[in-house]
């Protein structure tokens, strides 16, 4: 006897109902609804005290959705953090930080998050962050975590250097932002509980977490504490990579002791910056002066991609510009390997065809085209027919998966399908490349894994929602009601509906 029935769902674009059976956390049974005539009454409970069978009205069913690009303690903290992104320059931002500091406790930092000054027609500086915040160490994130704003009372604190902007960027904002979210454990796990929850309530059951230190562990704590509302791959930086090695790590291999939640996720490398800070590696200068930054030069990816793919990692390669690109792509060639590159968010025209031959998977992140729209206009306008083109890559046949970067953007899939289906928000603003649109059926697939429909076999990891995704209006889709979800047939969202 199945544990699990759901009866009376849709598939997307289905115009019949099913009857979806799930036993030991898998679907066994996928059958036209009313098929047992012995069909129990709506929400009957079975023996382990939940119901055996419930009604669910017509309501869709799709496979549980994934964010491929995640850091989830960044994203659990920003929610406690103040946010900046309405400031349409330094002279708005400072405003902003001048009214948190007049409320604010001492001696905790203030820290902001969220601005883009890539688009500001004035620039950061220390002195003006200093006169704001009188004192108050005052650190402030840019939306995309590669560039931090801070004051000299919070260099001082933090010991380090700054200039007269008061900028650091790439690897130093990185420590520093690693550094502001140095709080207890148990404070931190207790916000990523509930940032898993959040995730949960948008259909979501599983993350590729690329948080910035040794993930395994974190998760593996925070899984024996009772973390359970999502799966888990763990990404690991190229710093933990010997440690990787000697641990027998290998990308998709379960974590034992962690009920079947935590993976060994992708090996991370960054080979250059962000185009919100202009140190993305670019062919052609920025207006500002200069390419970019390149911080892993061609041969030496080539020798790590070899030496991941030999001990059984998947290699991730960050790289927004078009020339870091196909550095990425030149070394995944040289070394014979596959693997992922990571945002792909600038391309030259003859790289589209190279993701699907050489095998290696477009890791994009859709909303960031509508983020950084005018960014692109401003830093990139020459070649923007080859930003953020995800149509272009999808007709060359390279494979997508779907991410936000969260906290970049927002850790909700239907905001990310929403974006790549419409390249519009429901914000007024007409759609932006829309010969860049992709299908909502691409779309889905990009944030399933492959997936668009269940499937008898499949592990019952399974979103259901008030609407069909194939069919709703673009604001409906947007933001999309989701009635609940299952992580191998256990609720982790919604559990009213099946309360009987």
């Amino acid at each position: 006897m199945p544990d699990l029935v759901l009866r009376s769902v849709r598939q997307p674009g289905d115009t019949t109902f099913s009857d979806v059976h799930i036993t030991g956390g898998i679907i066994t049974q996928i059958v036209p609804a009313g098929t047992d005539s012995t069909r129990p009454a709506p929400a009957v409970a079975g023996p382990t005290g939940r119901p055996a069978a419930v009604d669910l009205e017509g309501r869709t069913v799709i496979p549980g959705l994934w964010d491929e690009h995640v850091h989830l303690t960044q994203w659990a903290l920003t929610g406690a953090r103040f946010d900046l992104s309405a400031a349409a320059s330094a002279r708005e931002a400072l405003e902003l930080v001048r009214a948190q500091t007049i409320a604010a406790a001492r001696p905790t930092p203030l820290i902001g998050v969220r601005f883009r000054d890539a688009i500001w027609a004035d620039a950061p500086t220390l002195r003006g962050l200093d006169e704001v915040t009188r004192g108050h160490p005052t650190a402030l994130i840019s939306h995309d975590l590669h560039c931090v704003w801070l004051n000299s009372a919070a260099a001082e604190r933090f010991g380090v250097r700054v200039d007269e902007s008061g900028l650091l960027r790439e690897q130093a904002a990185f420590a520093l932002t690693i550094a502001l979210g140095q709080l207890p454990d148990a404070e931190v796990d207790a916000l990523a509980t509930q940032a898993g929850a959040r995730a949960a309530a948008r259909g979501v059951v599983g993350i590729v977490d690329f948080e910035m230190t040794w993930n395994p562990g974190v998760w593996q704590r925070r899984i024996t504490d009772g973390f359970d509302s999502l799966r888990i791959d763990a990404g690991i930086y190229l710093a933990d990579l010997d440690r990787a090695i000697a641990e027998r790590m290998h990308t998709g291999d379960r974590i034992a002791g962690t009920r079947g939640l935590l993976s060994v996720g992708p090996l991370k490398m960054l080979i250059d910056g962000s185009l919100g800070t202009r140190t993305a590696f670019c062919v052609d200068e920025y207006p500002v002066g200069g390419h970019g930054v390149l911080t892993v030069s061609e041969d030496d990816l080539v020798e790590i991609l070899v030496n991941a793919t030999a001990a059984g990692l998947l290699p991730a390669v960050h790289a927004i510009g078009d020339a870091a690109n196909t550095i990425a792509l030149n070394a995944f060639e040289r070394a014979a390997a596959t693997g992922r590159i990571e945002h792909a968010q600038f391309l030259q025209a003859d790289d589209f065809a190279r993701f699907a031959r050489l095998g290696v998977i477009a890791s994009v992140q859709p909303e960031h085209a509508l983020d950084d729209r005018d960014t692109v206009e401003l830093n990139w306008a020459a070649g923007a027919d080859r930003v953020f083109a995800l149509r272009s890559l999808l007709d060359a046949g390279a494979t997508l998966a779907f991410g936000s970067d969260a906290p970049v953007a927002p850790l909700d899939p239907f905001t990310t399908m929403s974006a790549a289906s419409s390249r519009a928000r429901s914000d007024g603003r007409e759609p932006w490349r829309p010969d860049q649109v992709v299908t909502r059926t691409q779309a889905l697939a990009a944030s399933a894994r492959g997936r668009t429909r269940l499937r008898v076999g499949d592990v019952a990891d399974i979103a259901i929602l008030d609407g069909d995704p194939l069919t709703v209006s673009d604001a409906v889709f947007e933001r999309m009601p989701v009635a609940a979800t299952l992580l191998a047939g256990r609720v982790t969202h919604g559990g009213a509906l099946f309360a009987g």
